[in-house]
């Protein structure tokens, strides 16, 4: 269990940092879900998670897991926050494979976490300032992306970006590695159109759906089919 409420215990990030205002913003499930899709189409990372993960069996609980991951390294004490890094890194150590066009993969491959930790931030940041309660200014959205770049270093992530400017051309120069698979577009229809959902939610969450389409960038739809 979290220990968050610990007033008086250090943390990584001060009250005043841009991390805490973008990662206790509502736009978050819209960032997630943007970030799940456009991480997709690199081959190399949906392999890992076709391969290792029970996102169709258990998709609410990849989700809440993802989310105590961010509260405790964006909200929680210091320790804590290094245990939720360190619990990620030894399953990250189990996370290795073949893809389907047969090149091997690691999830603890530098090259390949940095495409992950990207795509995330690129995504919080993206939804926050169009859905956002608060939206950050120029100076905040720099220092949102430096602030992530500090938890990116703990997973192994090899020099992330620290600016927006230094994140979105990061993200450009994976995009010749980048294209829509059958297990991308499998997890895409999953996703957005097929969710274990009563009928009840379905409503409420269209709306979400469409945010999240409305976000994504325009390279990435024709991946999607969408």
């Amino acid at each position: 269990m979290m220990q968050l409420m610990q007033p008086d215990a250090p943390r990584w990030f001060a009250e005043d940092r841009p991390i805490r205002r973008v990662h206790a913003d509502a736009s978050m499930f819209i960032g997630g879900m943007r970030a799940l899709l456009v991480q997709s189409l690199h081959p190399l990372a949906m392999a890992g998670v076709a391969q290792h993960s029970d996102y169709r069996r258990d998709p609410w609980g990849r989700l809440q897991r993802t989310a105590d991951f961010l509260a405790a390294t964006s909200f929680g004490p210091a320790d804590e926050a290094q245990r939720a890094v360190d619990l990620v890194n030894r399953v990250h150590e189990r996370v290795h494979g073949v893809a389907s066009d047969g090149r091997s993969y690691s999830a603890r491959d530098p090259h390949l976490l940095r495409w992950v930790h990207i795509v995330e931030i690129d995504s919080f940041l993206v939804a926050h300032q169009r859905f956002g309660d608060f939206p950050l200014d120029a100076d905040g959205a720099d220092g949102y992306v430096k602030d992530a770049a500090l938890i990116a270093r703990k997973l192994g992530v090899p020099a992330p970006p620290e600016t927006v400017r230094a994140l979105r051309d990061q993200i450009s120069s994976y995009r010749g590695e980048v294209r829509g698979t059958k297990e991308s577009r499998d997890a895409m229809r999953y996703l957005l159109f097929e969710p274990p959902l009563p009928p009840v939610a379905r409503a409420a969450y269209s709306l979400l759906v469409a945010a999240t389409i409305s976000t994504l960038p325009r390279w990435s739809r024709p991946h999607l089919n969408l």
